[in-house]
């Protein structure tokens, strides 16, 4: 019997990595976006969702572009210091990209990117490990938001549940996540289940570049912080 392809081995070894050639296609990528668009702008994020920026991303690419990955190889692609910055000002720029960041190049009006920026929030799940938004139980009695064939799922998430006359029935009261406390695995799942949504993406601007000046957004940070940083 000749032996299934799905159980050949593969060899870790001879798998392409992201290497050098990976890094200079982004860096010229980079350069290139500063010379075809008006402005530069660091921005952060919080509770990322790749389907949602992706969503986002589509609805700005024929006046903007942006970047996520590295954010040293980001900063070698705008000049880390004064002395190799490939344009005027660009080092504040690398400055700021440290943590959940990425750069976003556009055309639009200063005044229509703050506005997007600001009104963009999309509601998701909770993950494993997010910190709880508010305290959520629930209470002795039956749980007809569940069929019965749920009842052995809830029981290896932790619930105190059995099945009585064929209806999910929670035999004491059970917290499944408190406010300010990292969400276990478990909790995660049964919060999926109620539709308890704990988690906002959203997008931060820090600060942005043009040829003609430089701003900075981020509260509390100064301009006089970066440049003598």
């Amino acid at each position: 019997m000749p032996k299934s392809k799905r159980n050949k081995a593969i060899t870790l070894s001879k798998t392409k990595k992201k290497g050098r050639e990976h890094k200079e296609v982004i860096v010229n990528s980079i350069r290139e976006a500063v010379e075809n668009y008006n402005s530069i702008y660091v921005f952060s994020y919080e509770n990322m969702r790749n389907l949602k920026f992706k969503e986002f991303r589509e609805q700005l690419k024929t006046s903007s572009r942006f970047f996520l990955g590295s954010n040293k190889v980001m900063q070698i692609s705008l000049g880390r210091s004064d002395s190799d910055e490939v344009r005027p000002g660009l080092h504040k720029v690398s400055k700021l990209l440290h943590g959940n960041s990425g750069l976003f190049f556009t055309n639009l009006p200063k005044e229509e990117v703050i506005r997007l920026f600001e009104a963009y929030e999309e509601h998701d799940f909770a993950r494993t490990g997010s910190t709880a938004t508010e305290k959520v139980e629930l209470h002795e009695g039956p749980l007809d938001q569940f069929t019965h064939e749920m009842e052995p799922f809830l029981r290896k998430q932790g619930m105190p549940v059995r099945l009585n006359k064929g209806v999910v029935e929670l035999v004491s009261d059970f917290v499944i996540c408190e406010e300010g406390k990292a969400i276990s695995p478990e909790s995660a799942r049964i919060l999926r289940l109620l539709g308890v949504q704990m988690a906002t993406f959203r997008l931060h601007l820090i600060c942005r570049w043009s040829p003609e000046d430089f701003e900075v957004y981020k509260e509390g940070l100064e301009l006089s912080d970066i440049e003598s940083s």
